[in-house]
């Protein structure tokens, strides 16, 4: 009886030195690794439920192959044991493990928390099915479920249940067996009714009610079933009965609070989330760093950028010791906050103060740069990033694309998949953009093939991008058959096509296609109206575009900015209507910017109203000092009409201002490979050919009509030498090269940086006759297609 005692002691003794040993952390995983060295070196054999502790602590303590190796070495495991390895294989996410383990246990063996290991395994895995089976099955087999059953099912029916005939048969479940008296049991039921509550199957007003019916009933609330209806109102639109149970908690969790500001957040009520937050600090309501990050994100997306810098300056003067959590959400936020308002140092000053970074941290300052199109800063700060995931690689690459750095942006894309990235939408959607900044239709086709494998050609983002880039590239008929064949469109996509039809002239396709989406019931926004102003002014459309520029406020409460009064002077310029233009300029509820004098100043070189046009010149002079095109277009004006002296005076002034013209450029694709041309070109390999094969064109072209206008030579020279000086346009050349290297028959398609000057426009028309083939030329403002003797542009741009 003494050896039994002692032996009862010696295992009781060693089981507490076990349980010391709990919660796990390095000093009692190795505190339980010397007691089990201990026992072996004593000879003690284990019992049971030693070795079961042993087992929990292993596991916990991430030493799994020790607690699988503990578990194989008993000959006849117990239930205990088995449910504790069913609890681990699940938390890696080995269900299959698991079940196996499950399944090899007799049914005499069983007990209820077995079960619940095994239905708990599956509701963390996301697996709600196989939750709802076992469950099931666990009843057919007579076993009672517990609080803890209903707990977990309930967690799987979340991911399922999709109406309201499932949440009731459940709820009549927990009644019948009596579970509903647990809070735990409660609160899952309450959020199962939530969750389903925002399936579009069903009515989320009556089970919203149902939720509401329950959580009236219940004696007990803690802060979670609180939070979680509050939630459910949130998710299902009604934040008028979020707010109600908000207002009418007994108690003051911060939990329920974050749930309401993100709500309005999410909603878009800005000053309510501000206004809440207020409110909460006034009563003392405990915030946390999902407080601040909304409350942030709020002045951030609302336009409180000074607010945003007063809760930047509360924190850091009340929340002195910060987590590792609180620190990287709020810094992360913080960093878009001043980089939405341009304020990049301060953003980056943020970044380099933050104690902890993580690969959000690295990317939100990217993005400021991309933003701010700081792409020199960008690019350096990319180098030198620590680690990159899919969404730098794709900010980079968008970036690059949208501020002009097209071939750079391709090059990145390309290195990214030898890097092992695997392009998701966003990232083809860059690269797409990159081929409509260099009119790189082959490779742009090439990756649409690309797209269209991967399964990618369904989403809006890359769908839009292709609109752009078809039209950019010339083929608006191909951007027209993108757009009917997304599955889904957004006001992106009517916009990208209205303004697609627009720079190809088609003005009145333009303006019908936005006329049905008016009928589709999608209302404009500041984009479409600019999109559609400039389809008119590109065609003309004088009465119509009055019409659309005065139905944005009356109609739609858009008041016009500066954007759109700059369009409404470009229209009325373009068809000499300098009266009604600066009737327009006179109405502005503000002062006139540069956009403004720019277009009339443009205006003004088309029709040679030369008074008006030196009045704008003078006013982009003060604003705008070191901008080439304003010296440029006076300079054009006084040389048409043959006053040299105040060309010389004008560009004397550009010198001694130190303003260098942005140097005209011309290129076209040919097998694959962009060609570049400059005026007066010597670099180009081919350069002679081309001239030689210009000067026959020119010979050709004569025949038929054509005369240099040599108004558009910007020099006092010999009526000769001005004749020479015309047919080394960028442009000319790069036609010449598209029409030698192209196979016969094939589109010459174009794109030039700046505007095409008057005598290559006329020019390229006559060679559109002579050889027989289209010309598609894209200068800086709209296209132009070539095709017998013909312009697209009826001679109007």
């Amino acid at each position: 009886m003494r050896n039994v005692l002692d032996v009862r002691v010696l295992a009781n003794r060693y089981f507490a030195q076990l349980n010391l040993c709990c919660p796990q952390n390095l000093s009692s995983y190795s505190l339980a690794r010397t007691v089990h060295g201990h026992v072996i070196a004593s000879g003690f054999k284990l019992r049971g439920h030693i070795v079961n502790r042993l087992i929990d602590i292993y596991w916990k303590s991430s030493d799994f192959v020790y607690a699988r190796k503990l578990f194989d070495e008993i000959p006849q495991p117990d239930v205990i044991a088995r449910t504790t390895l069913i609890t681990a294989y699940s938390a890696l996410g080995n269900l299959k493990m698991a079940r196996e383990i499950f399944n090899e246990t007799p049914l005499d063996m069983r007990d209820t928390v077995f079960y619940n290991a095994m239905i708990t395994g599956y509701s963390h895995m996301n697996d709600g099915h196989s939750a709802i089976e076992l469950f099931r099955a666990m009843r057919w087999a007579n076993f009672q479920p517990d609080d803890f059953t209903f707990a977990s099912v309930l967690s799987a029916s979340t991911l399922i249940f999709y109406d309201e005939r499932q949440c009731g048969q459940m709820h009549g479940t927990v009644v019948k067996f009596g579970i509903e008296i647990f809070p735990a049991v409660l609160n899952a039921l309450l959020s199962v009714y939530v969750k389903c509550a925002s399936s579009p199957l069903v009515s989320s007003s009556s089970l919203m009610a149902s939720a509401r019916k329950l959580f009236d009933e219940m004696p007990k609330r803690n802060e979670f079933i609180w939070t979680t209806l509050i939630t459910g109102y949130v998710r299902n639109g009604d934040l008028t009965g979020a707010r109600e149970i908000l207002d009418t908690m007994t108690e003051q969790p911060g939990i329920a609070w974050n749930a309401m500001i993100s709500g309005y957040l999410h909603h878009g009520l800005f000053e309510d989330a501000l206004t809440l937050f207020r409110k909460m600090r006034l009563l003392g309501v405990q915030v946390d760093e999902s407080t601040y990050t909304s409350v942030i994100s709020a002045c951030a997306d609302g336009g409180f950028f000074l607010l945003g810098k007063q809760v930047h300056a509360y924190i850091l003067k009340n929340e002195l010791n910060p987590d590792r959590d609180f620190l990287l959400s709020v810094g992360n936020t913080l960093i878009t906050l001043y980089w939405k308002y341009g304020k990049v140092d301060g953003a980056r000053k943020i970044f380099y103060e933050m104690p902890v970074k993580d690969i959000i941290t690295w990317n939100t300052l990217l993005s400021g740069y991309v933003n701010a199109g700081r792409m020199e800063e960008a690019k350096s700060f990319f180098a030198q990033m620590p680690e990159k995931n899919l969404l730098t690689w794709t900010v980079m690459i968008s970036g690059l694309a949208q501020n002009g750095f097209g071939e750079q942006a391709l090059k990145l894309f390309n290195q990214m998949k030898l890097d092992g990235y695997e392009p998701n939408d966003y990232a083809f959607a860059g690269a797409i953009t990159a081929c409509s900044v260099l009119g790189a239709l082959e490779n742009g086709r090439q990756l649409h093939a690309q797209i269209v494998h991967l399964g990618h050609d369904s989403t809006l983002s890359v769908g839009n991008a292709m609109i752009t880039m078809y039209a950019r590239c010339g083929i608006v008929e191909a951007a027209r058959t993108m757009f009917l064949t997304m599955p889904f469109v957004d006001p992106v996509s009517w916009n990208s096509m209205i303004a697609a039809l627009g720079q190809h002239g088609h003005g009145v396709k333009a303006i019908e296609l936005y006329e049905q989406m008016l009928k589709e019931g999608i209302l404009p926004d500041r984009r479409t109206f600019l999109t559609v102003l400039s389809a008119c002014s590109h065609a003309g459309l004088v009465e119509e575009g009055n019409r659309y520029f005065n139905s944005m406020l009356e109609n739609y409460g858009i008041a016009p900015g500066e954007d759109h009064y700059a369009r409404m002077i470009d229209l009325f310029c373009r068809a000499g209507k300098f009266s009604d233009a600066k009737n327009v300029i006179d109405s502005m509820p503000f002062e006139a910017r540069a956009p403004i004098w720019e277009a009339l100043l443009a205006g003004c070189r088309t029709h040679g109203n030369m008074d008006l046009g030196i009045e704008a010149a003078e006013k982009l002079f003060k604003l705008i000092p070191q901008h080439d095109g304003t010296y440029v277009l006076l300079s054009n004006m006084y040389a048409s009409l043959g006053r040299w002296n105040d060309v010389a005076r004008t560009r004397k002034l550009m010198r001694d201002r130190g303003v260098k013209k942005e140097p005209a450029c011309s290129w076209t694709e040919v097998e694959n490979k962009v060609h570049v041309f400059l005026v007066d070109d010597t670099v180009h390999p081919e350069v002679l050919s081309i001239y030689n094969y210009l000067e026959k064109l020119n010979l050709e072209m004569k025949k038929i009509g054509y005369i240099p206008d040599t108004k558009y030579v910007l020099h006092d020279m010999e009526s000769e030498h001005k004749e020479y000086a015309l047919s080394t346009h960028s442009e000319k050349l790069a036609v010449a090269f598209g029409l030698m290297k192209l196979p016969q028959g094939a589109t010459v398609r174009v794109f030039k940086n700046l505007r095409i000057c008057g005598d290559c426009h006329n020019a390229i028309k006559f060679m559109s006759k002579v050889v027989g083939r289209e010309i598609v030329v894209r200068d800086g403002k709209r296209f132009h297609h070539f095709k017998n003797g013909e312009c697209s542009c009826r001679n109007y741009w």
